[in-house]
């Protein structure tokens, strides 16, 4: 089964994006913060996509790609950027960190689960 991790601050959308994508089929891990993501990675859990947030307590989006990228078997899993951030400069910072996409919330479900579509083919 395809795993996403969902990294937010929000536990209403958390709640919101494991209900889409459990409908969906997907299996979900959550963390409210980069930091707690980073520790679920690094005690084994294996996604084969994370969505994050830019903005949140701890660790933020970006530094947490960055992080993420050097965790063992993260260095080419997608990383999609969820954020109410439109800024290109915050995107071309996301990017360089490792960031694969990026989405501004609100997000609809078909769209989400569009774009996951598009980078994780045959999921």
């Amino acid at each position: 089964m395809t795993t996403v991790m969902l990294v937010d601050d929000s536990a209403t959308m958390l709640m919101s994006l494991k209900s889409i994508l459990t409908k969906a089929g997907y299996a979900v891990e959550t963390a409210g913060h980069g930091k707690e993501a980073l520790d679920k990675l690094s005690k084994g859990v294996k996604p084969n996509l994370i969505i994050s947030d830019v903005n949140m307590p701890q660790m933020d989006g970006i530094t947490f790609a960055r992080e993420a990228r050097k965790a063992p078997g993260m260095r080419f899993t997608p990383i999609l950027m969820l954020t109410t951030e439109s800024e290109q400069s915050k995107r071309a910072e996301a990017k360089s960190a490792g960031a694969t996409g990026w989405l501004v919330k609100p997000v609809g479900p078909d769209q989400l689960l569009g774009v996951i579509k598009q980078v994780l083919p045959g999921a």
